[in-house]
């Protein structure tokens, strides 16, 4: 059955002319009674939904959501709403990842077939993983791909002096999260979820922690949640049972750097390039190192009115491994 927010969701989105919220929410409501038993009504909502659907044309279901619900109020301090047009093929990640992400993918277009017959997907997702992996830009192809707003959480506004709000606040998120479908990145989550048995924690840290421990348990939403974290190692045990998928992202292979670099100067001439050596140059560094490199190399032979040399890009990657050991 609908939630008292659901219930207020479909009026204010009635209210305000905008269909495709309408019918997302309805579609919630849906997935909650398939979840909770009543198959038959559930089948009922989707069937109305998909025939209010067809009256309007494709061109009111295909359209890209559009920024009019931003967030307002306490929210705007919380959350940061962008709208991606990132998708999985910008990703250079290797190949077990990209099938791995394929498949969330898959799972979320294909939510209402897997809901009729009982099964849930995968909507929580934690990334772990070096900085620079591609962590935050997964979370913005994942909101790409699936034509959904991308809600970032701002850790310095929610974890305030006042620790007490803290909870308040998580709860409004997470009301938010149930309320409009979208995928909401909770990045460095390890602010908000260290090792609870830490022996400098204080009590109202550990509160926190269970309230957003809690929250990901009962959350009830069609939203994906994806948290990303560079230092897995703090992270409290108990959060890893709360999400569905735990992705490890590794510093790229040999194969990937070559590809992250190749991508990055596909507008310059690159033939003289031995790759074999810049392969070697790049172990130890993070796509975003990569990219840094490949621009700073481009960009040196561009004001030498020269061509990007093996020697130009092996200096690039060097500084960026001194600039790291700082």
């Amino acid at each position: 059955m609908a939630t008292a927010d659901q219930v207020k969701a479909l009026l204010k989105s009635h209210a305000e002319g905008d269909d495709e919220r309408f019918y997302a929410v309805a579609l919630q409501v849906a997935a909650r009674a398939a979840r909770s038993g009543h198959s038959s009504m559930a089948q009922e909502l989707r069937d109305l939904v998909d025939g209010l659907r067809s009256r309007q044309g494709p061109s009111s279901a295909l359209r890209r959501p559009t920024p009019v619900a931003q967030p307002r109020g306490e929210l705007a301090g919380l959350l940061a709403v962008t709208y991606p047009e990132t998708t999985l093929t910008d990703l250079v990640l290797d190949e077990r990842l990209q099938e791995r992400l394929h498949r969330v993918v898959l799972e979320q277009r294909q939510r209402d077939v897997l809901l009729a017959q009982g099964f849930c997907p995968e909507r929580r997702l934690l990334l772990i993983g070096p900085p620079g992996t591609g962590k935050t830009m997964t979370a913005r192809a994942l909101a790409g791909e699936l034509r959904l707003p991308l809600f970032s959480l701002r850790l310095d506004s929610l974890i305030t002096k006042m620790m007490g709000e803290t909870a308040a606040k998580l709860r409004l998120i997470f009301d938010t999260l149930a309320e409009t479908r979208g995928v909401y990145l909770f990045d460095e989550v390890d602010a908000l979820a260290g090792e609870r048995a830490q022996g400098n924690d204080v009590g109202e840290i550990r509160r926190v922690l269970n309230s957003f421990l809690q929250f990901l348990e009962q959350d009830p939403s069609d939203s994906l949640v994806v948290a990303a974290s560079n230092h897995s190692q703090l992270l409290d045990r108990a959060l890893f049972r709360r999400f569905e998928s735990v992705i490890e992202y590794p510093l790229p292979s040999p194969v990937v750097a070559e590809q992250v670099i190749r991508n990055r100067l596909a507008t310059v001439p690159t033939a003289e390039i031995d790759w074999r050596v810049v392969r070697d140059a790049s172990l130890s560094h993070s796509q975003a190192e990569l990219t840094i490199a490949a621009e700073s190399a481009a960009k040196a032979a561009i004001l030498t009115d020269s061509k990007v040399t093996t020697g130009g890009l092996v200096d690039a990657l060097s500084d960026r491994l001194t600039d790291m050991d700082r």
